[in-house]
């Protein structure tokens, strides 16, 4: 099974969960009236997420005479390819990251923190942009930030279960309401976000993965992108990144996890185990790989 199918079915899960959600709240209509709000959310997302994110993040945008070495590498990836030149940001954040942004290819952003450009060679540069190109290319972008908006949005509407079950369990009949009540909605509560959570780190996981791989594709060395995702992965253990752990729900969104979260991590971590990825772009590294790179 592809990973595209995957985070198809996925979706699908995730949608159906948050459905099934406003069924037990409200019966037929409240399951309408959720199939309502994941089409408005999912609109409001697909126009506006981009800015969001980057709005939230501080980022300031950059070009060929502020900074140009980093959007000289950016225009040279975008080149190989085969995109249209996204916008370049940068973010004022001493943790070394990065992440891509906007609805599709023609709308699309990519973002870099100042410890990233300080801490990384131009060639570990390189590949994290190529990764976030590679995401860009993949349409994951999109994908993420509506996993995210649904993902949120069940938390919000399993609050939502709570307090109704509540009252449903005070009423005398119990006709329209959530039809399990106080204990189902107290479960749903509980339940619902979790479910999400596990859903949207699949998706994450899965998504990392192809990025990984196309973008080592795209700078022609699969060791410049493993190299920096092991700096990367001990920087972020090291400084904190203070916009993500305000914001955990765009946590998925970085190349690495940001936050410091650490006796659940590998459990709960919207990215893919990091020794693993390395062990991968290493793989594609061997006698078999035949870099395309102009870096030479």
């Amino acid at each position: 099974m592809t990973s595209y199918v995957k985070t198809t079915i996925l979706l699908a899960g995730l949608t159906a969960l948050f459905m099934g959600i406003g069924y037990l709240i409200g019966g037929k209509g409240g399951m309408m009236i959720a199939f309502v709000m994941a089409l408005g959310m999912n609109l409001f997302s697909y126009w506006n997420s981009g800015d969001m994110v980057l709005s939230m993040y501080g980022a300031r945008e950059v070009d060929a005479y502020t900074a140009p070495e980093y959007y000289g590498i950016v225009q040279q990836l975008a080149e190989r390819a085969g995109l249209p030149m996204p916008r370049v940001y940068i973010m004022e954040n001493d943790q070394p990251n990065a992440f891509a942004t906007g609805r599709n290819p023609e709308n699309a952003a990519v973002a870099a923190t100042t410890g990233l450009l300080r801490l990384l060679s131009p060639e570990e540069i390189a590949g994290v942009m190529a990764h976030e190109l590679a995401h860009v290319k993949n349409r994951d972008t999109l994908i993420m930030t509506i996993t995210a908006t649904i993902a949120g949005a069940i938390s919000m509407l399993a609050n939502f279960g709570m307090f109704f079950g509540a009252s449903q369990s005070n009423s005398q009949n119990g006709q329209g309401g959530n039809p399990l009540g106080l204990i189902g909605g107290i479960l749903i509560a509980i339940l619902a976000p979790f479910a999400a959570m596990i859903v949207q780190m699949a998706i994450s996981r899965t998504r990392e993965y192809e990025a990984d791989r196309i973008g080592a594709e795209i700078c022609g060395r699969p060791l410049w992108l493993a190299d920096a995702l092991t700096r990367i992965h001990n920087y972020a253990h090291q400084i904190p990144n203070y916009a993500a752990e305000s914001n955990p729900a765009t946590a998925h969104l970085f190349i690495a996890n940001p936050l410091h979260g650490r006796s659940l991590d590998s459990l709960f971590s919207t990215h893919p185990n990091m020794e693993e990825r390395v062990r991968r772009l290493r793989g594609m590294a061997g006698p078999s790989f035949m870099p395309r790179s102009p870096w030479g």
